[in-house]
């Protein structure tokens, strides 16, 4: 199993290109199962969730080609299995959304119980509730959940999520593009990769309104046919290093990317004190060499701040002047990073689901372990951070949801190294 060593101490600055958004590029690889015939989709980030989902496909009889640009095209027509494994499934909880379109296009699916990161109850019952209110007969049984839609498909249902649940308000959007009638979700997650899905999904030829606000509304189409989509820029990512460079009191450009997905994350940079700038497809962050200022964040869904940019918040304000405070109201488990970086030096109390971060001027390097892939890009940051060497361990973590990070920071001017185990 990889590690990375950082050796922290220097300011980042420069421009890199950010990747293509796997909360985005996971569901509409899935959306490609409802097509009759094949869907092309571009800038795909190189990712291990990716290579799972496509992976998967292969079991299932689907065999997605890449081109030279490494764009990838998929053809649902030749699937020969309708069940996605427990080994494939217990490494990703997003291959729970290949359940929708299955349903909806064959009739069938028989999908493992999911996995993924272990940070916190993220149940699949609102997704099961959802396709049972559209007719779907669905047992659990054996850690499988096992779907059959009605005689003549799914039907036009009436959806109230009473959690707010982005894979759940995928899959049941997914689901609903085929059903007949009409499908009204409302409390729907209101995420920019909800609404990348369902412009995919449109290009398709869904018959899709609302999305981007919370109540979303299908009228069920009787084919989706060929298209090509391009995954919208990851805005967890771009935030992820504007937070690096802000802890390390760096300036950097990312190209390639959109501020209007970001809006809640680039207030509380500025309250930090960054110099943000912006332009089509690019955002600057210049700390003109000052340490950053303690930010008080609480998370919520979209468009509140997003908790997958909660960790990396927590490690600037690890070194940042004053004591900011950070309320995680989304997972209830997210605060395992804290514990490690107090193991660098940093001062940070967790009181149930807030932590209190009283910034200290330097961190210091020490051997880490990441519990999940945001944690592990929060541990990143710290090491840069850090006096000496920062060893974080259990990095597949951080490959499941970054692109080359280590050479991405490495062209910023950090020092980090990939070694093997």
């Amino acid at each position: 199993m990889d590690k990375l060593i950082i050796t922290g101490g220097n300011r980042l600055d420069g421009e890199i290109r950010i990747s293509g958004a796997k909360n985005s590029a996971l569901p509409i690889l899935a959306a490609t199962l409802l097509a009759d015939g094949p869907v092309t989709i571009c800038n795909l980030p190189h990712l291990h969730d990716i290579t799972t989902m496509i992976e998967l496909f292969g079991r299932m009889g689907v065999q997605p080609v890449v081109d030279e640009r490494l764009n990838v095209e998929v053809d649902p027509r030749s699937i020969s299995s309708l069940v996605a494994p427990y080994e494939l499934v217990k490494t990703m909880r997003a291959s729970i959304l290949v359940l929708g379109p299955m349903v909806a296009h064959f009739g069938y699916a028989e999908v493992a119980l999911p996995g993924g990161c272990a940070i916190g109850t993220r149940p699949v019952d609102l997704h099961i509730r959802g396709l049972e209110a559209m007719g779907a007969q669905i047992e659990v049984e054996a850690g499988y959940i096992k779907a059959r839609a009605p005689e003549g498909g799914l039907r036009g249902g009436h959806i109230f999520f009473d959690t707010v649940t982005v894979t759940g308000t995928e899959n049941i959007l997914m689901a609903a593009t085929l059903a007949k009638g009409r499908t009204v979700i409302e409390n729907a997650a209101r995420e920019p990769e909800v609404v990348d899905l369902a412009h995919c999904l449109i290009a398709m030829g869904a018959n899709i309104k609302g999305h981007g606000t919370d109540t979303i509304v299908v009228e069920g189409v009787e084919r989706l046919g060929a298209a090509r989509h391009s995954v919208m820029p990851d805005r967890i990512e771009t935030g992820t290093y504007l937070v690096a460079a802000a802890a390390t009191r760096g300036r950097v450009k990312l190209k390639d990317t959109d501020e209007s997905i970001l809006e809640a994350v680039l207030l509380k940079l500025e309250e930090a004190g960054a110099q943000i700038d912006t332009g089509k497809n690019w955002i600057s962050l210049d700390m003109k060499g000052n340490r950053p200022k303690a930010i008080n964040l609480r998370t919520a869904p979209y468009p509140a701040f997003p908790t997958d940019m909660q960790a990396q918040f927590v490690a600037m304000n690890a070194v940042a002047e004053g004591t900011g405070t950070v309320i995680e109201t989304v997972f209830e488990n997210r605060f395992m990073h804290c514990q490690e970086m107090n193991r660098m030096g940093a001062q940070i109390l967790v009181e149930g689901n807030t932590s209190i971060i009283t910034g200290v001027e330097r961190l210091k390097g020490a051997p880490v372990m990441a519990t999940d892939l945001r944690a592990s890009a929060s541990l990143v940051i710290a090491g840069l951070v850090a006096e000496g060497d920062t060893l974080v361990d259990r990095i597949y973590h951080i490959d499941r949801g970054y692109e080359c990070i280590e050479e991405k920071l490495q062209s910023l001017g950090a020092i980090i190294r990939r070694v093997p185990a």
